[in-house]
């Protein structure tokens, strides 16, 4: 358990990866910036210098400014004040990057979590993806909108229990 009254010449960068498990994602706040893939690295220099590494999900997404803030403030909860947060655009993230336990947690949200690799129902060429209801299982979905919720999410429609549901576009 980390202390309080922690500063970064007395903690591991195992100890703040820890603290930032509750910095959770504005627009899905079910899942925290770690299940997400979004938070790529914790550095501690020699001199105690902390610098925190984050990815968008996609340039120009409005709640990096949100996640940033929110980082600060649980690190100033832990006395931390000083830190440095780098967006890093390259490599792009990807759902990848998001651990399993998010994605059973988006599912338990009602956000069908991406799939691992495309699925198609056919083998035509350009096949739509299958995606699976959330809500009752089925594999008999159809897309409503390419975007949900946010830009990150399409909008899909399940034919068996009719409920409207967001997916988690993989990307």
């Amino acid at each position: 358990m980390v202390s309080k009254t922690t500063d970064t010449s007395r903690i591991t960068e195992q100890e703040v990866w820890s603290i930032l498990e509750k910095v959770k994602d504005p627009e899905v706040p079910v899942l925290s910036i770690i299940d997400l893939g979004v938070l790529r690295g914790v550095q501690l220099d020699a001199s105690g210098k902390l610098t925190i590494t984050i990815t968008p999900t996609y340039s120009g997404c409005p709640a990096m400014d949100t996640i940033s803030m929110d980082i600060r403030l649980k690190l100033m909860e832990y006395g931390i004040r000083e830190v440095q947060i780098i967006q890093q655009l390259s490599p792009a993230w990807t759902t990848d990057w998001m651990t399993e336990g998010g994605k059973k947690k988006l599912r338990a949200y009602g956000i069908a979590p991406p799939n691992p690799k495309q699925q198609v129902c056919h083998q035509e060429l350009f096949a739509t993806e299958a995606i699976q209801c959330p809500h009752c299982n089925s594999w008999h979905t159809e897309l409503i909108s390419q975007f949900g919720s946010t830009a990150c999410k399409a909008l899909y429609r399940c034919t068996d229990c009719r409920e409207a549901f967001d997916y988690f576009k993989c990307h």
